[in-house]
């Protein structure tokens, strides 16, 4: 009599939505996390055994040392288009695939980066605490003066993806004058479609009015912003942080903020998040999101299923949607 084989076990170490849940438990034996604890290295290790495959989220960090404890992991999903938490090469060399999620979080991201430079530039978070503290009791013609977005100068430090889309939002729907620097420059058709242009380092920080950060997190990229570039800005330029935390030196910014040598930020990403430096958190001139630039429900289910897509097909086909290490394939 034919029997069919086990389902490999599938990993889920967050809680995800339950109907993607249920499609994995199609094709694996999964074991997920509801509840949505917290594990520490050693549970994750416990949990790892035994597994063929792991969908992970950036709050995750899968490294040489934890590989080396599961022999039998074959795959990583990860639920991020960024994918600093993984250590590449390590999985690369034992022949496990890693998979992310691109493309489709770029214009909900864009979305919202370009949502906190203007909360930032029009100072949206502090009015509201000051109207909401009993202040707005008259009209004055300087109450809550902020910076203009329309017509102003947009810098772009990276111009991947999403960085694209920032430049789009800003050349095509504000009128701004877009400036980039990138690892490379764009073709000529890419920088026209975004209506941007391409300048040094040091020329961005100096003439940006709106410095947007959304270059990858590496060791080489760690504190691409301290207090040296800071200083570089114009006194009255905004900061926004979409990136990863780590790039910008926390509290490098919390001084520069508070002595006046920028004039504000928004930041979505910390370094050690979920905590937040906490000279951030006195100062009333920087915008702090909780690490929410891909948080629409469709977006964040289109990641979800991304990811199952990636496990389902290589598990089933040998194949894979989004590969970071595609030589893994052909082995």
């Amino acid at each position: 009599m034919h029997t069919s084989s086990p389902q490999p076990r599938l990993l889920v170490t967050r809680a995800i939505f339950p109907d993607v849940v249920d499609r994995l438990r199609q094709h694996f034996e999964v074991i997920d996390n509801p509840e949505d604890a917290l594990w520490t290295r050693e549970q994750m290790d416990d949990r790892l055994q035994g597994c063929a495959a792991v969908l992970t989220t950036p709050s995750e960090a899968i490294d040489g040392e934890l590989l080396a404890r599961s022999p039998g992991l074959r795959m990583c999903a990860n639920m991020a288009v960024g994918y600093n938490n993984l250590d590449l090469p390590a999985l690369t060399a034992r022949g496990i695939l890693a998979t992310n999620t691109p493309d489709v979080l770029t214009e909900t991201t864009a979305d919202f980066g370009f949502a906190l430079l203007l909360a930032t530039a029009r100072r949206v978070t502090e009015a509201e605490r000051w109207l909401r503290d009993g202040h707005w009791t008259k009209w004055r013609y300087d109450t809550l003066l902020g910076r203009d977005v329309h017509g102003s100068t947009l810098g772009i430090l990276g111009m991947g993806r999403i960085g694209q889309a920032i430049a789009r939002r800003g050349a095509h729907g504000f009128g701004m004058r877009v400036i980039y620097h990138n690892r490379s420059q764009l073709d000529a058709a890419t920088e026209q479609a975004c209506g941007a242009r391409y300048v040094s380092r040091e020329t961005l920080l100096r003439e940006a009015d709106h410095l947007v950060l959304v270059l990858p997190y590496s060791a080489g990229t760690h504190h691409s912003i301290g207090m040296a570039e800071l200083r570089q800005m114009k006194p009255g330029a905004s900061l926004i942080n979409i990136a990863r935390g780590g790039i910008v030196d926390d509290a490098a910014l919390a001084r520069a903020l508070r002595e006046g040598v920028i004039a504000a930020a928004g930041l979505d990403v910390f370094e050690g998040e979920p905590q937040v430096h906490p000279d951030l958190l006195t100062l009333d001139n920087v915008v702090l999101s909780p690490h929410i630039a891909s948080a629409s429900e469709a977006t964040r289910r289109a990641m979800a299923n991304l990811a199952a897509d990636n496990l389902i097909a290589f598990f089933t086909r040998g194949e894979a949607l989004t590969p970071l290490n595609p030589e893994v394939l052909t082995r």
